[in-house]
C-alpha cells in the first residue's frame, strides 16, 4: 500500500513540476521573442543606414541614404524592402534548424514593415541638408568671417552701391545734350549738316552692348563652354519627393541650420572662376548659384555685370568728389563745345565724360578682379587706375592687374551670396550637388529629394506559437 501512495504522490508532484517547467520555458520563449525582435530591429535599421551614399559622403561630407539604390526610381518602398530583408535574415538561421537539429525554439517571421516618417534632404527648403552641413562645419571659425562680411556689406549698402541707378543718372545728361541740339552748317547749297561734337563718351558708351567678358578677358576661348539642361535638376523638377521634414532629435543633437555656415560650406565644396574643381560639371559653381543660368559663360557674365554695376556706382561717387578729375573733364568738355559755339552744352558734356571715365575705370576693376587682383569697395586717388584719354580706346586701355588693395573676387562673391535669397541659394546649391554626383559611375539618375538621413520604422513580427508584436523605432545620422 505504501508503494502505491508514493507513486500517486510522485505523479501528482511531477504534474505540478512539469507545469511549472513548461510555464518557465514558455515565459522564456516570450521574453526571447521580444528580445530577439528588438535586436533584429536595431540590426536591420542600422544596416539600412550603413547603405549611405558613398559619393555624396566623399564629395560633400553628407550622410544620406539614396532610396533608388543607384537605380532609376527613388521610392521609400525600396528602403522598406531592404529593411524587411535584413530583419528576416536575422530572424532565421540559414538552415532554418536549431543547433540540435530540432525545430526553431522561437519560430519567428517578419510581418509588415513600414517607414511612415523620414527626412528627405530637400525637405523644408533644404533645411534637412543644411542641418547636416551645420553639424559638419561645427568647428569652423564663423565669428571672424561674419564680422568681415558684415563690415563689407554695411559699407556697400551704406554707399548705395546696390541701390543707386547710375545708368538713369547718366541718361539724364545725355537727354540734356539731345534737348539743346547741335548747330548746323551748310556743306553744299541748300544742304546742312550738324556740327559734330565728337564726344569721346559716345565711344565708351558704344562698348556697353559688347558684353562685359568680351571687354575684360584677354582670351574668351579659355572660358568654360559647359552647358546643362536645368530641367533635369531639383530646382526645376516638378515631381519632387517629400518627406516629413526636420527630425527633432537631429536638430537637438546637431543644432538648427545656419545660413552663414552654409555659405562657408559652399565655398569649401564648390568652385568658381580661376578656382575650379575637377569633380564639377559646371566649372563656375558659385556663379551658377548666384545667376542660375544654364552655361558657365552666362553665369560668369551675369556675375561680371553685377560687379560692373557695383564698381560703376562706386567710381561715379568718387570721381564726382575728385576736383582734379572734374577739372580735367571740364577742360575736355570746354574744348569740345567751343566748336559748337553752344556754351550750354559744356556742363552736360562734362558729366557724360565723367560717367564714361567711371565706366572705363569700372571695367578695369572687373578685369583686375578676374585676373586675381584686389579692388576696394570705395576708392581713393591712389586706387584710381585709368586716365581720361582711356575713354577714347576702351579695350586698348585695360590691363591685367593681380595686385592692389581691397577685396578680391572671392570676397565680392561672398557678399553677393550673403545678399542672395536663402531659398534660391539652397535650391541651386542642391542642383550643383546633383550635377556632380551624376558624373560618377552608377549615379546617372541621382536625385537629392530621393535621399533621407533620419527615419522612423514600424515593424511587426509573428511567431508560430501564436505571439505577435509590433515596434516603432527611429534612427538617423545625428
Amino acid at each position: 500500500m505504501r508503494r502505491g501512495y508514493i507513486t500517486v504522490f510522485l505523479s501528482l508532484s511531477l504534474t505540478l513540476i512539469l507545469s511549472l517547467v513548461f510555464t518557465v520555458i514558455e515565459g522564456a520563449r516570450i521574453s526571447a521573442v521580444r528580445m530577439k525582435f528588438e535586436c533584429v530591429a536595431d540590426i536591420g535599421m542600422n544596416s539600412v543606414l550603413a547603405e549611405y551614399h558613398r559619393e555624396l559622403l566623399e564629395q560633400y561630407d553628407l550622410l544620406f541614404v539614396d532610396t533608388s539604390y543607384c537605380g532609376s526610381h527613388s521610392d521609400i518602398a525600396n528602403t522598406e524592402a531592404h529593411l524587411r530583408n535584413y530583419a528576416q535574415k536575422n530572424l532565421h538561421p540559414e538552415t532554418g534548424k536549431s543547433l540540435f537539429g530540432g525545430k526553431e525554439f522561437l519560430a519567428m517571421n517578419m510581418g509588415a514593415v513600414e517607414i511612415p516618417e523620414y527626412s528627405v534632404a530637400s525637405d523644408n527648403n533644404g533645411a534637412v541638408l543644411k542641418r547636416q552641413v551645420t553639424d559638419y562645419m561645427g568647428d569652423y571659425p564663423m565669428g571672424a568671417i561674419l564680422d568681415k562680411i558684415s563690415g563689407n556689406i554695411d559699407l556697400l549698402q551704406g554707399s548705395g552701391l546696390d541701390s543707386m541707378d547710375v545708368g538713369a543718372w547718366r541718361q539724364e545728361y545725355e537727354a540734356q545734350i539731345d534737348a539743346i541740339g547741335l548747330p548746323e552748317k551748310e556743306v553744299e547749297e541748300g544742304k546742312f549738316e550738324e556740327v559734330p561734337l565728337d564726344n569721346p563718351a559716345d565711344i565708351a558708351n558704344a562698348t556697353r552692348s559688347s558684353g562685359v567678358l568680351n571687354l575684360v578677358l584677354e582670351d574668351t576661348s579659355a572660358v568654360s563652354a559647359v552647358k546643362v539642361d536645368l530641367g533635369e535638376y531639383i530646382s526645376h523638377r516638378p515631381d519632387r519627393m517629400a518627406g516629413t521634414g526636420l527630425c527633432a532629435e537631429a536638430v537637438e543633437a546637431g543644432g538648427e541650420p545656419n545660413e552663414l555656415v552654409f555659405q562657408a560650406y559652399l565655398f569649401e565644396k564648390c568652385g568658381y572662376y580661376r578656382e575650379e574643381m575637377e569633380k564639377s560639371l559646371l566649372k563656375y559653381q558659385i556663379e551658377y548659384i548666384l545667376a542660375g543660368e544654364d552655361t558657365d559663360w552666362k553665369n560668369l557674365e551675369q556675375v561680371a555685370k553685377k560687379l560692373l554695376l557695383w564698381r560703376e556706382v562706386s567710381n561715379v561717387l568718387y570721381i564726382l568728389s575728385d576736383s582734379a578729375k572734374v577739372a580735367e573733364a571740364q577742360a575736355m568738355a570746354a574744348a569740345l563745345t567751343a566748336v559748337t559755339l553752344l556754351p550750354a552744352l559744356m556742363e552736360p558734356v562734362k558729366y557724360t565724360i565723367l560717367f564714361a571715365w567711371a565706366y572705363v575705370e569700372s571695367l578695369q576693376d572687373v578685369k583686375t578682379l578676374l585676373s586675381g587682383g584686389r579692388v576696394p569697395i570705395m576708392k581713393t586717388a591712389a586706387d584710381w587706375k585709368t586716365g581720361i584719354n582711356c575713354i577714347k580706346n576702351v579695350r586698348g586701355s585695360l590691363s591685367e592687374d593681380s595686385g592692389g588693395n581691397g577685396l578680391n573676387y572671392k570676397e565680392y562673391l561672398q557678399i553677393m551670396l550673403f545678399l542672395q535669397d536663402a531659398g534660391t541659394r539652397t535650391e541651386r546649391a542642391m542642383d550643383i550637388m546633383e550635377m556632380d554626383i551624376r558624373c560618377t559611375p552608377g549615379n546617372a539618375r541621382f536625385r537629392l529629394d530621393g535621399c533621407f538621413d533620419c527615419y522612423q520604422a514600424h515593424l511587426a513580427v509573428t511567431s508560430r506559437f501564436g505571439y505577435a508584436y509590433e515596434m516603432t523605432r527611429q534612427y538617423g545620422f545625428y
